[in-house]
């Protein structure tokens, strides 16, 4: 059977033996935990604590700031004690409240629940707004928001990106293994709000246990469907997933809507179902940590404030010499320079690195190989963007498409080269999309 797939993308050493074998732990936090007011894009939540208020567990300590954002909970009880900025793992300084564990864990009401099947749609999206569900694979878009489109009866797919193509993350694959019928349930949920779509499980074909479960749990489902993908990075990126098991295309200009199609990652989905049917807000997650510079590699079910490094030292702690840490994956993580740094909703992995290879490198002048071109998953001329990025034409890079560039870093992975085309790709489309969104 032929595997579906895109043009282009690379095959990195994916790491993931290290983890994937080990079962999820569960974590409990020691110290204070930071809860960032801006987990999610849109509008940062608003504070209904105050300093010296004393929450539960489950407890809404933030309401959403607008449509497009998202409530925050106390995934632990204690007393808060400040407002105020914080490191996120991106390194940016967000307003963020904190809170002091009492250890006690005491618990608010839950969420009010009934079957599932008799809950109207819109009491559904209520649900998974008043949660505080967003994408939880990186991007973090409110959830409710993606779920409810201008036209829904034009959705075709929902599709569960199940991909994991980032280098040493296993969270997904053990929450597949673990706890597949959580995920089934909550594509089984979706489904309920746009009755002429279909569901698709996208995974790659590295994952044939996952495959199997999936394919068995679905095998009574005539509207859910279990896709074996190529196994190439960045399959999991939404136009890229979106391709490969649908055959259509979208740009930056486009929603997935657009094309039919709704796209949420696994997390997401075990989000949406452990909140319509047990009434659990968003509270935790499951994290990787891993990587050739942590002692015992593994995966952590944690809540969400908890401080990073606490994560780490369950690990066993950095080996000496670690020389570079990643809040998500190698590919398209972000670099930090403190692990005093809160898990949150978009939190999927740490990965560390005994050598800091980039910082290594000596870039050297373009040899004009065209090898950035043929891995380009956006068809783009890497090499050439990066010149007039590095000139800083902005007229020049949005015609040549800059815009369209997904920053997946294929083309500094096999640049011979070693430029930093990502870099220099990347800063000139975040000014190019500002100077867009002010104009």
């Amino acid at each position: 059977m032929k595997l579906v797939t895109f043009r282009g993308g690379v095959h990195p050493d994916d790491g993931k033996s290290l983890a994937k074998d080990k079962a999820i732990m569960d974590l409990l936090p020691k110290e204070k935990l930071v809860y960032p007011l801006s987990q999610h894009i849109g509008a940062p939540a608003v504070p209904i604590v105050e300093k010296g208020e004393h929450v539960k567990k489950g407890q809404m300590i933030a309401r959403a700031g607008g449509f497009v954002s998202a409530p925050v909970y106390a995934s632990v009880s204690g007393t808060v004690t400040a407002i105020e900025p914080h490191v996120t793992p991106a390194g940016a300084k967000v307003d963020s409240i904190v809170l002091e564990n009492d250890g006690l864990y005491e618990e608010a009401p839950l969420l009010p629940v009934k079957p599932a099947e008799e809950m109207t749609k819109e009491e559904i999206l209520e649900r998974i707004g008043e949660a505080g569900i967003v994408g939880m694979g990186g991007a973090g878009f409110p959830t409710r928001v993606k779920l409810s489109p201008k036209e829904p009866e034009k959705i075709e797919y929902i599709i569960a990106n199940c991909a994991e193509c980032e280098p040493y993350i296993t969270a997904d694959y053990r929450r597949m293994v673990e706890t597949p019928e959580l995920l089934v349930g909550g594509m089984r949920i979706v489904l309920q709000l746009f009755e002429g779509a279909k569901g698709i499980f996208a995974v790659e074909d590295n994952k044939p246990d996952c495959i199997a479960k999936l394919r068995e749990l679905t095998k009574e489902e005539p509207r859910m469907e279990v896709v074996s993908m190529m196994t190439k990075y960045p399959e999991g990126a939404e136009r890229q997933l979106i391709y490969a098991t649908t055959g259509r295309a979208i740009n930056s200009s486009m929603l997935p809507a657009d094309a039919g199609c709704i796209v949420d990652n696994v997390e997401t989905l075990t989000a949406i179902c452990r909140a319509v049917k047990e009434g659990l807000p968003s509270m935790e997650r499951v994290v990787t940590v891993s990587g050739d510079g942590v002692v015992s590699p593994g995966n952590y079910r944690v809540p969400f404030g908890m401080n990073q490094r606490e994560l780490v030292e369950a690990a066993g702690g950095l080996k000496e010499g670690t020389e570079k840490v990643i809040s998500g994956g190698p590919m398209m993580g972000f670099a930090m320079y403190t692990l005093d740094t809160p898990v949150t909703k978009t939190s999927s992995a740490i990965v560390c690195l005994s050598r800091d290879e980039v910082s290594a490198m000596a870039p050297t002048p373009c040899i004009n190989c065209g090898r950035c071109v043929e891995v380009c998953p956006s068809r783009l001329l890497p090499s050439r963007l990066a010149d007039v990025a590095e000139r800083h034409d902005e007229t020049e890079f949005v015609k040549m498409n800059g815009l369209e560039c997904m920053e997946c870093g294929c083309c500094s992975y096999v640049c011979p080269a070693k430029r930093q085309l990502k870099q220099s790709i990347g800063s000139m489309r975040k000014i190019a999309l500002a100077n867009k969104k002010k104009n």
